[in-house]
């Protein structure tokens, strides 16, 4: 009966965005929920704008059961598809829905203790004093859910998970994904393993109920993913405790999210005769995305009902990706990557990364069931390797650029534009010969990507997409800076420790002019923070946090704060956008 009220209020929402009776819903919405993810009360309140950001009212809490506040709703508009004015929506949703942030209930971390042993390590006085902050954040950053959450989820958004957590920050005040693996790296390095143990028992908890991992614990993120790291969470858990048990009890999981992956985001493509199956990003959901909802409606105007149903399904695969939004995943009529955000086509492209993680996952549980005992096992992975690494190289190795490059399922050939990313092979361990370091190196030294004084950019095209140039990310700088360290070469270990330094600097600066970290920084500001995208940048911040923990612990003994005795600027002599975050990070922390 549910999935036919679904595909009702799916018609009828199609009808009064388009006009058009015999409009098709050929793909899912985001969700079950007729108000967090389809249905006439999202559409009006997202399109009213009454708020600055979308996120916000599907973060809401509800007052009563949902079938009590859609028949009120219908009771308001009784029956009238047009607009409800903005006054009776605000007061509408005073009456029947929460603030955002009633699904948490207090909570510190109980093994946050002070002085963890990698400070000691940091030789400059100054960024040892900044590491030691950084640690406090965890604290600041800890969430739990309320038992009101649990007792009622219906109620909302929330995704309940049975361990508390560390978010990344700002409006993303939830548990996510891929943001997690720095997270939970950051907090071993705090001898914090009891909270990263919950953290990855709840990623257990929801492949468990989803098989996969969402995008975040939202439902409105329940039929998309992002980058599966979790295997790699459970290594670095492994490899600070040993804990074989822990092995044993996460493992049938992983197996499981594996699987998802090769059975829903695979795709086999032929080169020279031979077929190989790589993966790729692509959500199967066709309609706005409830957190970017105007955004994304929005951008769908102008188009046919099919064309706005593949965007949104687009939109959705690159939200996926991790990088919402960015150039790359730009594919114009002729197939180039050329284009806007009205031209994603995020599944039409085979990305180095993801196929670099899934090759390293790979490895990952062949070492994890050798180290169980079952051979047999490890064998199928270590064949897996290899089937993934014969296809890296056969489909998206260059060897006139010397570099992985994404492949374009349109054109069938190899997008040749810079990302970070383009190294991720060497990051994984995934190549073949040990030359294909080497020339990624002189690739990476020719490219321009490392041109500018504060981190290397995301891409070196300027398209006001955050995941584009002139922003540099925490993950990707990290990834970087492990696959270069991981080369034999000298040179290039050396460009990894002056990439930590960049980085480091770029942070610090920022830390010591906003007392803040942020999700991204402009590779051309010292201490800059990045800009761009479809909100504005975020304070916290869960993933940088651990990826500055993670490089002052591994180049402590080299690292410079090169302070010069800079003093601290107030927030009220940097930009109004960042100086209401600072003023905000005070309610937030």
């Amino acid at each position: 009966m549910r999935g036919f009220l679904a595909a009702v209020m799916c018609l009828c929402l199609c009808l009064v965005l388009f006009l058009c009776p015999l409009y098709s819903c050929a793909l899912p919405p985001p969700c079950d929920s007729e108000i967090y993810c389809y249905g006439d009360i999202l559409r009006q309140v997202q399109t009213a704008k009454l708020f600055d950001d979308d996120k916000h009212f599907v973060d809401m809490k509800l007052k009563s059961a949902p079938d009590i506040i859609l028949t009120a709703f219908r009771n308001l508009t009784h029956g009238d598809l047009n607009s409800v004015p903005p006054a009776v929506l605000r007061d509408f949703l005073h009456k029947y829905f929460d603030e955002p942030g009633k699904e948490f209930a207090p909570w510190t971390p109980p093994d946050w203790h002070d002085k963890p042993q990698f400070l000691a390590g940091i030789a400059d006085a100054e960024l040892r004093s900044w590491a030691e902050k950084l640690h406090h954040l965890w604290k600041s950053l800890g969430r739990k859910i309320s038992s009101d959450a649990l007792a009622h989820p219906e109620q909302y958004s929330q995704i309940f998970t049975p361990h508390p957590f560390v978010v990344p920050g700002g409006r993303f005040r939830e548990l996510y994904y891929w943001d997690s693996y720095w997270v939970i790296n950051g907090l071993l390095l705090s001898e914090m393993t009891d909270t990263a143990r919950g953290m990855i028992l709840n990623f257990i908890h929801l492949i468990n109920r989803y098989g996969f991992i969402p995008n975040g614990a939202r439902v409105y993120y329940e039929r998309r993913s992002q980058p599966p790291f979790l295997s790699l969470m459970v290594e670095s858990y492994y490899q600070t405790t040993n804990d074989t048990d822990f092995l044993r009890t996460a493992l049938p999981a992983l197996e499981q999210e594996y699987l998802f992956w090769m059975r829903n985001r695979s795709v086999a493509v032929e080169v020279k005769g031979n077929k190989h199956v790589l993966n790729r990003f692509d959500v199967q959901v066709g309609l706005p995305r409830p957190e970017s909802y105007s955004d994304d409606l929005e951008l769908a105007e102008g188009l046919t009902e099919d064309a706005a149903e593949r965007l949104w399904k687009e939109l959705h695969s690159g939200a996926e990706s991790g990088w919402d939004f960015s150039s790359r995943w730009f594919v114009d009529g002729l197939g180039n990557n050329n284009g806007s955000l009205k031209d994603t086509r995020t599944s039409l492209l085979i990305p180095t990364d993801l196929n670099a993680l899934l090759c390293r996952n790979e490895r990952t549980l062949a070492h994890f069931y050798r180290t169980l005992g079952n051979e047999s096992e490890a064998a199928r992975y270590d064949k897996a390797v290899s089937a993934r690494q014969e296809a890296i190289e056969a489909v998206l190795w260059d060897e006139k650029r010397g570099v992985w490059l994404d492949y374009s399922l349109v054109t069938n050939t190899s997008h040749p534009a810079f990302y970070p990313t383009n190294l991720a092979p060497v990051w994984a361990d995934c190549y073949s010969q040990p030359s294909m370091g080497q020339k990624a190196l002189h690739y990476l030294q020719t490219s321009g990507g490392l041109a500018f004084p504060n981190g290397v950019p995301t891409s070196l095209v300027d398209s006001g997409q955050q995941w584009d140039y002139p922003n540099a990310w925490p993950p990707l700088q990290h990834i970087l800076i492990q696959g270069l360290s991981s080369l034999p070469s000298q040179e290039a270990r050396e460009l990894g420790f002056d990439l930590a330094q960049r980085w480091i600097r770029t942070n610090w600066l920022a830390y010591v002019k906003y007392e803040a970290m942020f999700e991204k920084y402009n590779v051309n500001g010292d201490g800059k923070p990045g800009g761009g995208g479809e909100y504005e940048v975020q304070l916290g911040f869960g993933w940088t946090n651990g990826v500055a923990l993670q490089l002052l612990s591994q180049y402590g003994d080299r690292l410079t704060s090169d302070s010069n005795g800079n003093s601290f600027t107030s927030c009220l002599s940097i930009s109004v956008s960042v100086a209401l975050l600072c003023s905000a990070q005070t309610l937030f922390l």
